[in-house]
């Protein structure tokens, strides 16, 4: 695949320092390669460090004058990246992760489908959240993202009870999950 006119003009841009070219990279890339490292036992912090260490790959191979760049920069950055933090976990040894084996088995356009249906498919719910409503929203928040029990939830909301509480939970992720299900057909 050859990369675009934009493309081509963002590489040269980062070649000769143009910070817009560069921030431009950043914000477009940034979150992808965040969202691989954190689901990978890292952290925003850790993501950030690799991120910066893939954009020092692609300055230095953008100003050599002999790269050639056969993919979209999100390809690169996203498999430099990948690379990286590979290479990060085996030093750290926080799980066995054999490098070369990870990367043969899972090709980095299969890693990048997924990532973009992940994405999709976390933007469809975060328009179902705040399509939601209160008290919904808050309650689901209150429950999944701050793991309070449903006794804590009852005496937040003003339930009677941790059944009742229990019940309007369900409730709402009903209303949720119609919710998604509607933005994801609308998506196709």
């Amino acid at each position: 695949m050859k990369t675009g006119s934009n493309e081509r003009l963002l590489l040269k841009g980062v070649a000769e320092n143009n910070r817009k070219a560069i921030e431009t990279i950043y914000l477009d890339n940034f979150r992808m390669v965040q969202t691989m490292i954190v689901a990978n036992n890292g952290s925003s912090d850790d993501a950030k460090d690799i991120f910066q260490e893939a954009m020092i790959v692609l300055l230095e191979k953008a100003r050599s004058g002999t790269f050639e760049l056969n993919c979209q920069i999100s390809t690169y950055l996203y498999s430099v990246g990948r690379r990286l933090w590979l290479k990060k976990l085996n030093q750290l040894q926080r799980g066995p992760v054999e490098i070369e084996q990870a990367i043969e088995v899972i090709p980095v356009e299969d890693d990048l489908d997924i990532f973009e249906k992940q994405d999709s498919d976390f933007q469809n719910m975060e328009k179902a959240m705040y399509g939601l409503g209160e008290p919904c929203r808050s309650l689901l928040e209150a429950y999944y993202l701050r793991k309070k029990t449903m006794l804590e939830i009852a005496d937040s909301f003003g339930y009677t009870n941790a059944d009742n509480a229990k019940n309007q939970k369900y409730k709402c992720l009903m209303r949720l999950k119609k919710l998604f299900f509607d933005h994801y057909k609308n998506e196709d």
